[in-house]
């Protein structure tokens, strides 16, 4: 940007590139985001250039905690390598859970919460070169999947719930995160995230008003706990979901204005679980595709 006469011009520095750490490779309709290098960074700080892959991100039978362990000797390189790990979320959803969870435990890591980071890295030498896709379109529309891990915190018996919002077949926003209350039900626990997803469907549909491309259709959520669909259709107040009825009446009031809708979905193609729990290699490879992340054009030619 340059300055003219006290006014500001804009300077066109041509196709995007290379941006905060974010190599995009333009094919036809399609970029593709990448951070391979930063990705590459990162295995090198740890130390584990040479280190063998590991195809999945977590164990799937227990769940990280604050472990009574000892205490990691260098608490200072687990910060750092966590933090940078977090950036790299920006274009590999698939690690956000994996993630999140040795994050939660950055004020006093023990060698277990060290493993699990490792474990992460492992993953990203044999996966670095993976990316996330985007697409042209042209009929606007918005989805969600939703799921929560209903009290799945060791320590604090919390849920970990996650989403994934697609605008058209383009992953535009993703979450994994801990709940702040302790869910009494299943059904509560994922009614919460349901909220957070209308609430994030409300920012997009207004940021699409002001570009002059507002939807027409609604926006549809799939979750794949049947009671949950029922409150946000059923008017009749039930004593037991009193204290969750902000967020009932914030969903019904859009469900009822044709602005939302909440869809059931099976288990077994519930992507957001990606965003909630480690997962066994095939499910964990399936609901990875479905996010859009693959690898970079170079390496599909010709398949």
């Amino acid at each position: 940007m340059t300055t003219l006469a006290g006014e500001f011009a804009m300077k066109d520095l041509g196709p995007l590139t290379y941006f905060l750490g974010i190599s995009v490779t333009r094919t036809g309709d399609t970029l593709f985001l990448s951070q391979q290098a930063y990705a590459k960074d990162i295995i090198h700080r740890a130390g584990m250039d040479s280190c063998k892959p590991a195809v999945t991100l977590v164990d799937t039978q227990s769940k990280l905690g604050s472990i009574s362990d000892s205490l990691f000797d260098n608490p200072t390189t687990y910060r750092s390598l966590a933090g940078a790990l977090q950036y790299l979320t920006f274009t590999r959803p698939d690690i956000t859970y994996a993630v999140q969870q040795i994050c939660m435990h950055m004020h006093a890591p023990c060698l277990a919460h060290w493993n699990a980071l490792k474990r992460i890295i492992r993953y990203l030498q044999g996966t670095s070169h993976l990316g996330l896709q985007l697409s042209a379109a042209t009929a606007l529309s918005i989805r969600a999947f939703t799921d929560a891990d209903w009290a799945g915190c060791p320590d604090t018996r919390r849920s970990t719930s996650g989403y994934c919002v697609y605008l058209c077949d383009n992953l535009v926003s993703w979450s994994s995160k801990r709940q702040f209350t302790i869910s009494r039900s299943s059904a509560e626990a994922e009614y919460r995230r349901v909220a957070n997803v209308v609430a994030e469907f409300c920012w997009l549909r207004n940021i699409l008003l002001e570009l002059h491309h507002p939807l027409s259709k609604s926006s549809l959520v799939y979750c794949d706990n049947i009671s949950v669909i029922y409150l946000s259709g059923n008017l009749v107040q039930h004593q037991r979901t009193k204290h969750i009825e902000l967020d009932i009446h914030f969903v019904r009031e859009h469900v009822q204005k044709g602005l939302v809708q909440i869809l059931h979905v099976p288990s077994r193609f519930q992507v957001a679980d990606i965003f909630t729990k480690g997962l066994p290699r095939v499910l964990f490879d399936d609901f990875r595709s479905s996010l859009s992340i693959c690898p970079p054009p170079a390496l599909t030619a010709g398949l």
